[in-house]
Protein backbone atom coordinates (compact mmCIF):
# COMPACT_ATOMS: atom_id res chain seq x y z
CA UNK A 1 0.00 0.00 0.00
CA UNK A 2 1.50 3.76 -0.97
CA UNK A 3 0.49 7.04 0.74
CA UNK A 4 -1.14 8.01 -2.67
CA UNK A 5 -4.13 5.55 -1.28
CA UNK A 6 -4.54 7.05 1.87
CA UNK A 7 -4.13 10.64 0.95
CA UNK A 8 -6.85 9.32 -2.15
CA UNK A 9 -9.02 7.79 0.14
CA UNK A 10 -9.03 10.79 3.04
CA UNK A 11 -10.01 13.21 0.09
CA UNK A 12 -12.80 11.09 -1.39
CA UNK A 13 -14.57 10.63 1.79
CA UNK A 14 -14.06 14.14 2.09
CA UNK A 15 -15.87 15.03 -1.58
CA UNK A 16 -18.53 12.40 0.20
CA UNK A 17 -18.87 14.79 2.85
CA UNK A 18 -19.47 17.75 1.03
CA UNK A 19 -21.54 16.42 -1.90
CA UNK A 20 -24.04 13.47 0.03
CA UNK A 21 -24.24 14.80 3.93
CA UNK A 22 -27.54 13.09 4.51
CA UNK A 23 -25.97 10.24 3.16
CA UNK A 24 -22.78 10.11 4.58
CA UNK A 25 -24.55 11.09 7.96
CA UNK A 26 -26.85 8.03 7.52
CA UNK A 27 -24.12 5.80 7.08
CA UNK A 28 -21.35 6.85 9.43
CA UNK A 29 -19.16 7.59 6.93
CA UNK A 30 -18.19 4.66 5.27
CA UNK A 31 -15.46 4.50 8.75
CA UNK A 32 -15.56 0.67 9.47
CA UNK A 33 -16.54 -0.31 13.15
CA UNK A 34 -16.88 -3.80 14.91
CA UNK A 35 -20.68 -4.83 15.33
CA UNK A 36 -22.61 -4.29 18.50
CA UNK A 37 -22.44 -8.12 19.72
CA UNK A 38 -19.11 -9.39 17.92
CA UNK A 39 -15.57 -9.51 19.95
CA UNK A 40 -12.31 -8.40 18.65
CA UNK A 41 -11.31 -11.69 18.23
CA UNK A 42 -14.23 -12.13 15.75
CA UNK A 43 -12.90 -8.60 14.05
CA UNK A 44 -9.62 -9.50 13.34
CA UNK A 45 -10.46 -12.66 12.18
CA UNK A 46 -13.14 -12.10 9.72
CA UNK A 47 -10.54 -9.10 8.38
CA UNK A 48 -8.11 -11.72 8.35
CA UNK A 49 -10.08 -14.64 6.12
CA UNK A 50 -11.93 -11.60 3.75
CA UNK A 51 -8.00 -10.67 2.97
CA UNK A 52 -6.88 -14.19 2.54
CA UNK A 53 -9.51 -15.05 0.35
CA UNK A 54 -9.39 -11.78 -1.64
CA UNK A 55 -5.53 -11.88 -1.67
CA UNK A 56 -5.36 -16.31 -2.85
CA UNK A 57 -7.94 -14.98 -5.45
CA UNK A 58 -5.22 -12.33 -7.03
CA UNK A 59 -2.60 -14.58 -6.63
CA UNK A 60 -4.24 -17.59 -8.24
CA UNK A 61 -5.86 -15.34 -11.32
CA UNK A 62 -2.84 -13.40 -12.18
CA UNK A 63 -0.34 -16.04 -11.46
CA UNK A 64 2.18 -16.26 -14.78
CA UNK A 65 3.76 -20.11 -13.85
CA UNK A 66 0.30 -20.85 -15.13
CA UNK A 67 0.94 -23.42 -17.82
CA UNK A 68 0.22 -22.71 -21.40
CA UNK A 69 -3.39 -24.38 -21.53
CA UNK A 70 -4.49 -21.84 -18.81
CA UNK A 71 -2.99 -18.90 -20.97
CA UNK A 72 -6.93 -17.41 -21.43
CA UNK A 73 -7.15 -16.85 -17.36
CA UNK A 74 -5.20 -13.72 -17.20
CA UNK A 75 -7.61 -11.85 -19.95
CA UNK A 76 -10.56 -13.25 -17.27
CA UNK A 77 -9.03 -12.42 -14.24
CA UNK A 78 -11.43 -10.01 -12.98
CA UNK A 79 -14.02 -12.35 -13.07
CA UNK A 80 -12.81 -14.33 -10.34
CA UNK A 81 -11.43 -11.11 -8.42
CA UNK A 82 -14.44 -9.61 -8.36
CA UNK A 83 -16.56 -12.01 -7.36
CA UNK A 84 -14.34 -12.51 -4.93
CA UNK A 85 -14.40 -8.96 -3.52
CA UNK A 86 -18.28 -9.83 -3.83
CA UNK A 87 -18.16 -12.75 -1.77
CA UNK A 88 -15.97 -11.05 0.98
CA UNK A 89 -18.55 -8.33 1.66
CA UNK A 90 -21.54 -10.81 1.72
CA UNK A 91 -19.59 -12.56 4.31
CA UNK A 92 -18.44 -9.53 6.29
CA UNK A 93 -20.41 -6.33 5.85
CA UNK A 94 -22.38 -7.59 9.04
CA UNK A 95 -19.51 -8.08 11.31
CA UNK A 96 -16.54 -5.28 10.60
CA UNK A 97 -18.48 -3.14 7.37
CA UNK A 98 -15.54 -5.17 5.21
CA UNK A 99 -12.33 -3.29 5.34
CA UNK A 100 -9.72 -5.16 3.48
CA UNK A 101 -7.76 -2.32 2.45
CA UNK A 102 -6.67 -0.33 5.01
CA UNK A 103 -6.00 2.74 3.48
CA UNK A 104 -10.24 2.88 2.69
CA UNK A 105 -10.94 2.22 6.09
CA UNK A 106 -8.61 4.86 7.09
CA UNK A 107 -9.62 7.40 5.30
CA UNK A 108 -13.34 7.04 6.20
CA UNK A 109 -12.49 7.08 9.94
CA UNK A 110 -10.15 10.26 9.69
CA UNK A 111 -13.26 12.36 8.13
CA UNK A 112 -15.80 10.87 10.06
CA UNK A 113 -13.69 10.97 13.56
CA UNK A 114 -15.85 8.92 15.87
CA UNK A 115 -14.21 7.33 18.48
CA UNK A 116 -15.35 3.74 18.12
CA UNK A 117 -13.92 4.27 14.50
CA UNK A 118 -10.59 5.22 15.97
CA UNK A 119 -10.54 2.57 18.29
CA UNK A 120 -11.59 -0.48 16.25
CA UNK A 121 -8.77 0.94 13.65
CA UNK A 122 -6.23 -1.15 14.43
CA UNK A 123 -8.58 -4.27 13.04
CA UNK A 124 -8.49 -2.94 9.93
CA UNK A 125 -4.60 -2.58 9.79
CA UNK A 126 -3.90 -5.72 11.54
CA UNK A 127 -6.44 -7.83 9.73
CA UNK A 128 -5.34 -7.28 6.42
CA UNK A 129 -1.97 -7.74 7.22
CA UNK A 130 -1.92 -10.78 9.13
CA UNK A 131 -4.22 -12.62 5.89
CA UNK A 132 -2.19 -11.14 2.88
CA UNK A 133 1.26 -12.76 4.92
CA UNK A 134 -0.47 -15.70 5.86
CA UNK A 135 -1.96 -16.20 1.77
CA UNK A 136 1.97 -14.75 0.49
CA UNK A 137 3.80 -17.41 2.56
CA UNK A 138 1.30 -20.06 1.58
CA UNK A 139 1.61 -19.36 -1.80
CA UNK A 140 4.96 -19.09 -2.42
CA UNK A 141 6.04 -22.03 -0.14
CA UNK A 142 3.09 -24.38 -0.19
CA UNK A 143 1.70 -24.12 -3.86
CA UNK A 144 4.80 -23.19 -5.77
CA UNK A 145 7.07 -25.98 -4.00
CA UNK A 146 4.45 -28.57 -4.83
CA UNK A 147 4.54 -27.36 -8.09
CA UNK A 148 8.40 -27.11 -8.34
CA UNK A 149 8.40 -31.04 -7.05
CA UNK A 150 5.35 -32.42 -9.03
CA UNK A 151 7.20 -30.76 -12.25
CA UNK A 152 10.29 -31.76 -11.51
CA UNK A 153 12.22 -28.68 -12.49
CA UNK A 154 15.41 -27.51 -10.79
CA UNK A 155 15.14 -25.10 -8.09
CA UNK A 156 17.81 -23.19 -9.09
CA UNK A 157 15.95 -22.76 -12.55
CA UNK A 158 13.02 -21.63 -10.72
CA UNK A 159 14.59 -18.75 -8.54
CA UNK A 160 16.37 -17.31 -11.14
CA UNK A 161 12.83 -17.11 -13.81
CA UNK A 162 11.15 -14.93 -10.56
Amino acid sequence: MNYNQSFGAIYDVGLVKAFHSSYYTKYGGGANELADGYNIGTGLGTEILGTFVLVYTVFSATDPKRNARDSHVLVLAPLPIGFAVFIVHLATIPITGTGINPARSLGATVIYNNDKAWNDQWIFWVGPFIGAAIVALYHQYILRAGAVKALGVDELEVSSSC
